[in-house]
């Protein structure tokens, strides 16, 4: 049990091999925080829409994106602005509008598997 941190290497186990495959697999906290809001940002139905279409389609304006989803463009612009902090989409600015589009690749991977 050679992975097993020192804090619970006193604690029983069953099948002390699958505890350290088990621990392998969980890998790097800071992956698994990276990972954990990915997923948190994808568990809203309407960023997730978002994400959907601005993955099919390419880049969108606000509006446009609000008419796509049904939600209204302050809902929008909240949603993009979250998305936007967390580095998952960008905004292009030409003249007075913004276009977002996805930018994160892990996320894109994710989106093309909901798609399939």
């Amino acid at each position: 049990m050679h992975l097993v941190p020192a804090d619970r290497a006193d604690r029983r186990t069953i099948d002390g091999h699958r505890v350290c495959e088990a621990i392998a697999a969980i890998g790097d906290a800071g992956l698994l925080r990276t990972w954990a809001d990915r997923f948190s940002l994808l568990a809203d139905a309407n960023r997730l829409a978002l994400l959907l279409a601005l993955h099919r389609t390419g880049p969108l304006a606000v509006s446009d994106l609000a008419v796509a989803t049904g939600m209204n463009d302050p809902a929008v612009s909240q949603a993009l602005r979250l998305l936007r902090a967390a580095g998952v989409v960008a905004g292009e600015k030409e003249g007075r509008v913004v276009r977002y589009r996805v930018v994160d690749a892990a996320v894109q991977g994710l989106l093309e598997h909901c798609t399939a």
